[in-house]
């Protein structure tokens, strides 16, 4: 009975979260359902268990939360974002638009720059592209999906998205966990989705299928739709809605000036991650005063933040007079990051209860005796998780709370590095995720004005078929030579 009441009560989240209802008030319904079935105490459950795990996520990661989402609201106000893509434009230009948008996003999300700020400058540099190379607006969706949703997201070493830092905690990692691994499966996705890209834009072209309608769907239209909102805050961190709010520069920087902070992203983390936390000595967060916790812990977080802070410090000192409403811009960026930040929190807190009940002892048995050993069971949970879910940090947190100790002493015992475990996990949390009830699928159709009917092959080609083949590489590749 408890197994069946929590498959019933995660149907039921999914059922309904994809219609719209929000996280919120769906992630402590499904919870205490699942209590209910196994005839556990609820409100135990509900002030302890989901509360608990739910804040202990949020001490953890929101201030990640919150300086990712004030940097990309910092750039996108700043025109920094638009110039990197009028960039790329001008260097690439239409007889290469793939190309030039899918590094144009790879550009700014491994720079630190939100998912959905992202789309909203991309899309209308895709439109302008697509348009003039016609090439058919459909593929719009995945070719910005394959730049700031696959590679810059789970595999290159580095990246500052929230998906690489969960893992940080759990296996005592920095954000250029397996770095060999993560460049080679950066490589493959990126080889995947392109070779896909360019055999369509061939067979279209044979069809004599052109662009299309050029109207495109505004982003602040989409930004505004309540649905895409729902869905969308559960998928990243940043609030659609706040993309309205502030004021952008109606001047761009020069080139070299806008790459500047993404650099500053980049460089930070890593003098951070093998130069400065190595030689810290930090033995007093031993203390309780202090959690009672340890660098390998908390290092990894602290990198990232600390280089989104310089990022943040440099793009004010080179482009404060661009952003004319400075408040107004920081107020946005800084509430973005609330309702995502809260809304993966409740799905943590969901995991967390899901995880406490007697029936979980189950999937617990049946994820570790998958064949293949513990790189493959960890992706398999991760893969799932995230597909349940529709969200890959939300995903990964629920796999790492549950299991995380667990293959943290697999890897003891099997001699399996952490480091190999930690780009398992996110390369796995990023496949499955982009099922079609995924927030930033929704939105990035709607804010290109297609349809999942027209677009969302495509994306499943270079958002799940090459994250899958990339993630096989590295299990095969880790499992025989190790991390590196």
């Amino acid at each position: 009975m408890g197994l069946l009441g929590i498959l019933l009560a995660l149907g039921l989240l999914i059922w309904l979260a994809y219609r719209g209802w929000s996280i919120l008030l769906l992630a402590p319904a499904a919870s205490l359902l699942a209590a209910a079935t196994a005839g556990e105490p609820l409100l135990a459950h509900w002030t302890q268990t989901f509360m608990g795990s739910a804040a202990g996520f949020l001490a953890q990661f929101f201030p990640l939360f919150l300086l990712g989402a004030l940097f990309g609201k910092l750039m996108d106000d700043s025109g920094c974002v638009n110039a990197i893509a009028a960039w790329m434009t001008l260097k690439l230009g239409p007889p290469r638009a793939i190309l030039a948008v899918v590094l144009a996003g790879a550009l700014v999300t491994y720079g630190g720059v939100s998912l959905f700020v992202a789309f909203f400058v991309l899309a209308p540099m895709a439109q302008a592209l697509f348009a003039a190379a016609q090439i058919p607006r459909r593929l719009m969706p995945a070719a910005i999906a394959l730049g700031t949703s696959t590679f810059t997201m789970s595999a290159l070493p580095g990246t500052p998205a929230i998906q690489n830092a969960i893992p940080m905690p759990f296996f005592g990692t920095t954000p250029f966990a397996a770095p060999g691994l993560g460049v080679l499966a950066s490589a493959i996705m990126l080889a995947i989705g392109l070779w896909w890209l360019a055999r369509v834009e061939r067979a279209a072209r044979r069809a004599g299928e052109g662009f299309g309608d050029e109207a495109l769907e505004s982003a602040d239209r989409a930004a505004g739709d309540e649905l895409v909102r729902e869905r969308a805050t559960v998928a990243n961190a940043f609030d659609p809605a706040e993309a309205r709010h502030g004021a952008r520069s109606a001047e761009w920087p020069a080139a070299w000036s806008a790459f500047l902070p993404l650099v500053m992203v980049v460089a930070v983390n890593l003098a951070m991650s093998l130069l400065v936390l190595p030689r810290w000595n930090a033995s007093y967060l031993a203390n309780e005063r202090w959690g009672g916790t340890s660098l390998a812990a908390l290092g990894g977080v602290w990198s990232v933040l600390v280089a989104l802070a310089a990022a943040i410090l440099c793009l004010l000192a080179l482009h404060r007079k661009r952003l004319g409403k400075l408040r107004e811009s920081m107020d946005a960026g800084a509430n973005a990051a609330v309702l995502p930040a809260i809304s993966v929190a409740s799905l943590v807190g969901f995991g967390s209860v899901v995880a406490a009940l007697p029936a979980f002892a189950l999937v617990r048995e049946w994820v570790l005796s998958i064949e293949g050993g513990p790189l493959v069971s960890l992706a398999v949970a991760t893969n799932v998780l995230a597909a349940l879910t529709g969200s890959a940090s939300g995903g990964l947190t629920i796999a790492l709370q549950a299991l995380g100790g667990t293959y943290l002493q697999l890897s003891e015992v099997t001699g399996i590095d952490p480091a190999l475990m930690h780009r398992v996990a996110v390369i796995g949390a990023g496949t499955l995720d982009s099922l079609p009830h995924n927030g930033a699928v929704v939105t990035l159709l709607a804010v290109c004005g297609t349809t999942h009917r027209e677009s969302y092959r495509d994306i499943v080609v270079v958002g799940i078929i090459g994250p899958i083949a990339a993630l096989a590489a590295v299990i095969a590749l880790g499992g025989a030579f190790g991390s590196f």
